[in-house]
């Protein structure tokens, strides 16, 4: 039978990687944890080394600047280590879009822990966001586990991490959650870092996912540039609170499963 996920290797060699740490960063809410891996890929210019592809896709295409279609991406990056972390590669997963239904997004998920497993990956982060009612002006981080030794190790003193989530999100909805979930059957050991960022479908969480991007440099030392990342969003910044300023009375129908209560403010998870 074919399989569901078909996965093309980018590179005529297969790196061997030293203790690397897996980033998953796809999109959902505010695009923070795609806004946070792209930068990572970007800065570090990481290398593409899987795509995928499935007839699980969403059905439809991208338009691109020469008005020409795209099929959506889904890919995996590496990096061998630089900055003052000279023993840890990093593999990045981005993309487009993220598995449609339930059963892909399980399949998926599937298939990115045999990859980290091939590549002997014990460690990953996933990124996402929480929805609010508004914009907040200093979004928070917020961190998730599945292996207590490691949450604890994220949310010490000086972290920049939240302690507590519990009563402040619902469930973690798609990729960011069930890879944390089935990597724990799999014996790789996961954390989800969830930053505040407005709910609207329309809003970039370009802040959420700096906050998140402080957080891995100041743990992991990948050697990124996060002022070359302040110059960078500070103007489109401006721009999206202006015109996100007029979306905060609209009542939010986007925010999806695992809704708290409204006077706890957090919406969706992803």
């Amino acid at each position: 039978m074919k399989r569901e996920w078909e996965i093309t290797t980018e590179v005529k060699n297969i790196p061997k990687l030293n203790n690397p740490l897996f980033i998953e960063g796809l999109p959902g809410i505010g695009n923070v944890g795609k806004i946070a891996v792209d930068f990572i890929i970007e800065e570090l210019k990481a290398v593409k080394l899987y795509s995928f592809f499935s007839h699980k896709f969403p059905h439809s295409v991208f338009v691109n600047e020469d008005n020409l279609v795209d099929m959506p991406k889904l890919e995996i990056y590496y990096k061998k280590s630089n900055g003052k972390n000279k023993k840890r590669d990093l593999i990045l997963l981005t993309g487009d879009i993220q598995p449609i239904d339930e059963e892909s997004s399980y399949n998926f998920s599937e298939e990115i822990l045999g990859l980290l497993k091939l590549h002997k990956c014990n460690e990953m982060v996933t990124v996402g966001g929480i929805g609010l009612q508004q914009i907040p002006e200093e979004p928070k981080v917020y961190c998730a586990g599945n292996s207590a030794s490691l949450y604890k190790s994220f949310v010490k003193k000086g972290s920049g991490v939240e302690k507590n989530i519990f009563g402040v999100v619902g469930p973690i909805i798609g990729v960011s959650g069930v890879l944390l979930g089935l990597g724990q059957k799999r014996g790789i050991s996961g954390v989800a870092l969830l930053a505040e960022t407005f709910g609207h479908p329309m809003y970039l969480g370009i802040k959420g996912g700096q906050e998140v991007l402080s957080v891995l440099e100041r743990r992991y030392h990948f050697g990124i540039n996060l002022k070359k990342l302040n110059k960078e969003i500070l103007e489109v910044e401006k721009e999206l609170i202006k015109k996100t300023k007029e979306w905060t009375s609209e009542v939010i129908t986007h925010s999806g499963a695992g809704a708290k209560p409204k006077n706890e403010e957090a919406s969706y998870i992803g």
